[in-house]
């Protein structure tokens, strides 16, 4: 079983949430961390809070801005060399209808939460299929299993995840370079108050789902051991998480189920 002592990992989306807790808890165990996302100043705060900051390094990025993303990553093995770990976890949330969303808030999600992922892995990939090691995490969700109200945009950019890193997985199976897709339920972040409104403006509005959900801290306890054991797909959450399974098995009664709940 692999373990992050002394390796080079690099989290995307880590100045708040999953993200944020991954940083604490990875640092805590050893790794040599990048963390990145839009907000410099909320990274520097994550690195001041973590068990060794001297072992933290700060890169800020945009994932909507491709052109960027090269010198990120040049940057990024400047410091550390290679990269061992990817977490993919930057995205964003999207709260409308879909005859009501924008098309540029439809573009912007998928850019940031699909494209923005992909070119970045696309980058760092080279390099971990040279040294034959690595491992690429993905923060999917349980709605890239299957759709609900309001979240057309957003459950189609974590669908698209599965596909295309469901396809990334076989072509590297025999290079020693692993891929999880992670689906969290309800976890309690900020995901929905930033979520996009159909013209583009945050939400600024918890989900109830979020207020009840599993904490942040516990829900990168339950994960990482599954990290270390190389699943290729990880779901962690509360009853939610049931509707994966009913998808599949009973996909009448998900329908059935999910056309009467008070989705937010």
């Amino acid at each position: 079983m692999q373990t992050f002592e002394g390796q080079t990992v690099w989290v995307t989306g880590a100045s708040s949430g999953i993200g944020e807790a991954l940083a604490y808890e990875l640092n805590h165990r050893g790794a040599e961390l990048v963390i990145s996302a839009r907000r410099e100043e909320k990274l520097e705060q994550v690195k001041a809070n973590c068990w060794e900051p001297s072992r933290v390094y700060v890169v800020p990025l945009d994932l909507a801005d491709f052109e960027a993303l090269p010198d990120k990553v040049q940057q990024v093995e400047d410091i550390l060399g290679s990269v061992d770990f990817l977490f993919n976890n930057g995205g964003v949330s999207q709260r409308s209808h879909a005859v009501e969303t924008d098309f540029d808030v439809v573009r912007k999600v998928m850019d940031i939460n699909f494209f923005g992922t992909v070119r970045l892995t696309q980058l760092v990939l080279p390099s971990m299929l040279e040294r034959q090691k690595g491992h690429i995490v993905v923060t999917s969700s349980v709605t890239g299993k299957f759709g609900t109200q309001l979240r057309s945009t957003y459950a189609a950019s974590k669908h698209a995840l599965h596909g295309y890193f469901d396809s990334l997985r076989e072509e590297v199976y025999d290079k020693n370079v692993h891929v999880t897709l992670v689906c969290p339920g309800f976890i309690r972040t900020n995901v929905t108050k930033n979520a996009l409104t159909g013209d583009g403006d945050k939400l600024n509005e918890m989900g109830e789902g979020q207020k009840e959900g599993m904490s942040p801290e516990k829900f990168v306890q339950k994960l990482l051991p599954k990290i270390e054991k190389r699943k290729p797909e990880v779901y962690i959450g509360g009853f939610e998480v049931v509707a994966v399974y009913l998808k599949r098995f009973f996909p009448r009664l998900l329908r059935w189920g999910l056309r009467r709940m008070d989705v937010t």
